[in-house]
């Protein structure tokens, strides 16, 4: 094909290499060139090459126009001189402004700058078009900017374009590719093997890419959306690449799901979804290549989708989901303006404080009771509902059963037997499953905690020091609790948790967690004491290194072993006993975190890595246990308690008549107290639960969870039974298991974000149903040693610190700034920002916008 020399309308020829006739140009109207000076070249927009003034190329490769893709002309062949090698001397490289790259419609062209030709000293750059450059340095100018999602109930274009792309089945699943230029050449084929035209392909390759040799995407998409910490995250699943050439005729979308994440770049290390749209160059604004990749965007932007679209086994299953979401988002879209004026009215009747009858339990059952249903399908329905309800009912069954059975223990050992382990087991099952089956919000869990252990200890001394029936003033203390709990919950008392921030959430929250800690190393520090730090141990010190130093004479050996022994005290030394314990204890710890924390290790498959994480806490337990029973047997471990035998007696109603005035009412202090603790752990875990980051779908029941709970511990104190209330950190470590996640990387380090929660009651139901079966192996349960009980206590209290942005504050005080994950932490945000990010948060906080990112 004849090089076509520039005149005053640029003319854009484009070689399809479908013949020997070239095809008909391209034209575009232009702004007339000023004349070229003798030494000067122009700029061929087609062909991508150098073009002196008259229009003719003197090398021999001028027979036709080239293409970028091809390579730059030397300039050397352009003056006439013979081309050789490639290479370009210092006086003769080409010189550009801005990393010799432009855009002109969409395509990414060459922009030489040419030098005077007069052999000139400064530093020059050679094109990216070149491989021969030693030093291969280029400038990369990037652009960031926000555009509005796509309305899929006002543009019509937007279904269109979902509807066109189902039907033309451009779609790779499992794509077993890593590298980015692999993956775009397997998107590319696929869409433009159908044209028969290299050209299309290579036009296409050169727009999508900013160099040559670097071969990074030029434009791209991406969603935004709100961090935890305050700042905003990338959306690092997918990433949407968009190009315009002239060579094609009509708009084409293809996209990858790949079999294995890929590392595309800093904000997209963990990529499954590829997405490239080409569109003509000629095409219209309403179809151009951005306003189509928006459509699709706004799609993927979803991070539920994501999760549904990974686990669509076939092209037909992914179609129809897409097509599903597109209709859904639709019709939501459609129906926003009046929720958001709902969401108004809703949040001024909210900033208004009032206190009315019973108001707020029938807004909690408005909301929970005609989801109730799908409470329990959700257990089931759906890929892993039923892998994740089964880890999760066994990660309950050991997370609530053992610290009932330590509490239970501390309990006996202050009531002098009479609140037993079987009483909290009892307590346990009876609230655990009446909550499960008529609570509010299934993610709570009800537990006997170490407060009220305390609180019972106090109650139990009072009764001593006044002579006082102890059941009796027990059941009198739960019963004006409960009474109470009710009047909070009837005058809507749960709304002054609007004014509780996160802040002192968490603060509670780690206060807990170190509670649970605190707990286990007292124990291992009072078995030190019973076991290793004793005269008996210290005694037998000195008789050893007596019969080292004095080994030579037998005689006087003898006699002092004799003396030793004849003064040592009657305790044994059993230091194996200490060892023992810490090594279960720390054990027990270090193996539930280490599968805690697989999924973000590189062994094994992502499925078998979520397994483990999901069995993390049982395998941990099973393990420990059995090496302290039964591989250690020799060394004699204390039993973690002692079990009674099941009787009937223990469900009599307790003679509260046989209280006096005066004790009723010291009750009534006592129970007022107790109440403040129920109302504010009660609330806090609920609102930990139920925090945005979690994404629940079905509303809060604040005041109905409270009243449920009084009813609950009324019951309870009328049989002097253990009192329960939700607990910290097991609510939301129960949301965490039966979360489904979605993993990123920020500087080295995995996060993980929660797409989606399974928010069923059939975890709670199961869980509790095997508590109170456990109550018939009791004989079986004592043999899980001590220390694997309170190593359970510091793996909840660890494990409940991941995500608490107080207790990462407090580690970047002794972490090292590049080695920390702090941007979220440490932004400074101004405040009017800083008001529109918690406006934008919640349910609506990924759909804050995307940005577009152009790098030439």
């Amino acid at each position: 094909m004849e090089d076509t020399p520039l005149t005053q309308d640029v003319e854009l020829t484009v070689a399809l290499n479908t013949g020997d006739s070239p095809p008909p140009p391209y034209k575009r109207k232009s702004t007339p060139p000023n004349p070229p000076d003798q030494e000067t070249f122009c700029i061929d927009m087609s062909g991508n090459t150098l073009v002196p003034p008259n229009g003719h190329l003197t090398s021999p490769e001028s027979s036709r126009r080239r293409h970028k893709s091809e390579g730059a002309i030397p300039v050397a062949s352009l003056n006439g001189q013979p081309a050789g090698n490639n290479h370009l001397s210092p006086n003769q490289r080409k010189n550009s402004m801005f990393g010799s790259r432009s855009t002109i419609s969409g395509i990414k062209f060459d922009d030489p700058y040419v030098g005077d030709g007069r052999g000139s000293d400064r530093t020059s750059w050679k094109t990216s078009d070149s491989d021969d450059d030693e030093s291969g340095l280029t400038l990369m100018y990037s652009k960031h900017e926000k555009l509005p999602m796509k309305d899929f109930s006002m543009e019509v274009r937007a279904s269109m374009d979902v509807q066109n792309f189902l039907k033309k089945t451009v779609l790779i699943l499992d794509l077993n590719k890593v590298s980015l230029d692999e993956i775009i050449d397997e998107i590319l084929h696929k869409l433009l093997d159908s044209t028969g035209s290299k050209h299309s392909f290579d036009q296409a390759r050169s727009a999508l890419f900013t160099h040559d040799c670097v071969h990074q995407l030029s434009r791209t998409l991406q969603c935004t959306s709100i961090s935890e910490g305050g700042g905003f995250d990338y959306d690092q699943n997918w990433i949407c690449a968009l190009a315009s050439i002239p060579s094609i005729q009509s708009r084409h979308v293809g996209i990858a799901r790949l079999h294995h994440p890929a590392n595309l770049g800093t904000s997209s290390q963990e990529v499954y979804f590829v997405i490239v749209v080409l569109t003509p160059t000629k095409e219209k604004g309403t179809k151009n290549e951005l306003e189509t990749g928006r459509t699709f965007s706004t799609i993927m932007s979803d991070p539920e989708l994501r999760m549904k679209l990974l686990e669509a086994r076939n092209e037909t299953e992914f179609k129809q989901i897409l097509e599903t979401h597109t209709n859904a988002l639709a019709e939501k879209q459609k129906n926003w303006v009046s929720e958001k004026a709902m969401f108004s009215s809703e949040h001024q009747e909210q900033t208004s404080f009032r206190c009315s009858l019973f108001r707020g339990i029938r807004e909690d059952l408005r909301r929970r009771i005609p989801v109730y249903i799908s409470d329990y399908k959700d257990g089931v329905v759906g890929k892993k509902s039923v892998q994740k309800t089964i880890s999760t009912t066994l990660f309950l069954y050991f997370a609530c059963l053992m610290p009932s059975i330590a509490f239970g223990v501390l309990n006996a050992n202050n009531t002098k037997g009479q609140l037993s382990v079987e009483k909290v087991l009892y307590s346990q099952t009876f609230g655990g499953l009446v909550f499960a089956f008529f609570g509010g919000t299934p993610h709570i869990v009800l537990l006997t905690t170490a407060p009220l252990a305390l609180y019972t200890k106090i109650i139990y001394s009072i009764c001593e020091d006044f002579d006082i029936d102890f059941p009796a003033m027990y059941a009198c203390v739960g019963l004006w609790n409960s009474l109470f709990l009710f009047l909070y919950s009837a005058f809507d008392l749960s709304v002054l948790m609007k004014w509780s921030t996160r802040s002192s959430e968490e603060i509670f929250a780690v206060f807990i967690s170190i509670a649970f800690c605190v707990d286990a190393f007292k124990d291992a520090v009072s078995n030190f004491g019973a076991h290793y730090n004793i005269p008996a141990c210290s005694m037998s010190t000195v008789s050893e290194s007596s019969t080292v130093n004095y080994s030579v004479a037998s005689n006087v050996t003898n006699t002092i072993t004799s003396v030793v022994n004849s003064t040592a005290p009657q305790d044994v030394c059993e230091r194996d006993v200490s060892l023992l314990y810490l090594l279960l204890l720390l054990g027990t710890l270090w193996l539930g975190v280490t599968l805690y924390n697989f999924t973000m290790t590189p062994y094994l498959n992502a499925g078998k890595r979520e397994l483990l994480a999901d069995y993390s806490l049982p395998v941990a337990v099973i393990i420990m246990s059995f090496f302290g029973s039964y591989v250690f047997r020799t060394v004699k471990l204390d039993s973690s308690f002692i079990p009674g035998e099941l009787s009937l007696d223990v469900f009599k109603l307790v003679p509260i008549y046989n209280l006096s005035v005066g004790a009723v009412f010291g009750a009534m202090g006592l129970g007022f107290c107790l109440s403040l603790l129920f109302f504010m752990d009660q609330n806090i875990s609920a609102a930990l639960v139920n925090a945005p980051q979690n994404k629940l779908k079905k509303g809060t029941s604040y005041h109905w969870d409270l009243l449920v709970c009084g009813v609950i511990n009324a019951f309870l104190s009328m049989l002097a039974f253990p009192l329960v209330h939700a607990a910290l950190p097991h609510s939301p470590l129960h949301v965490r298991a039966l979360a489904d996640v979605e993993e990123r990387v920020d500087q080295g380090h995995i996060y993980q974000i929660i797409v989606r929660v399974r928010e069923t009651r059939l975890t709670a139901i199961f869980s509790h149903i095997l508590i109170g079966l456990s109550l018939l192996i009791l004989n079986f349960l004592a043999y899980i040693p001590t220390p694997v009980l309170y190593g359970l206590f510091l793996y909840v209290g660890v494990t409940a610190l991941y995500g608490n942005q107080l207790f990462e504050r407090i580690m970047l005080l002794i972490t090292e700034q590049t080695q920390s994950d702090s941007s979220s932490h440490t932004s400074e945000i101004s405040q009017s920002y800083r008001w529109t990010l918690r406006k934008c948060s919640g349910r609506h906080a990924s759909s804050v916008g995307h940005y577009i990112e152009t790098e030439l």
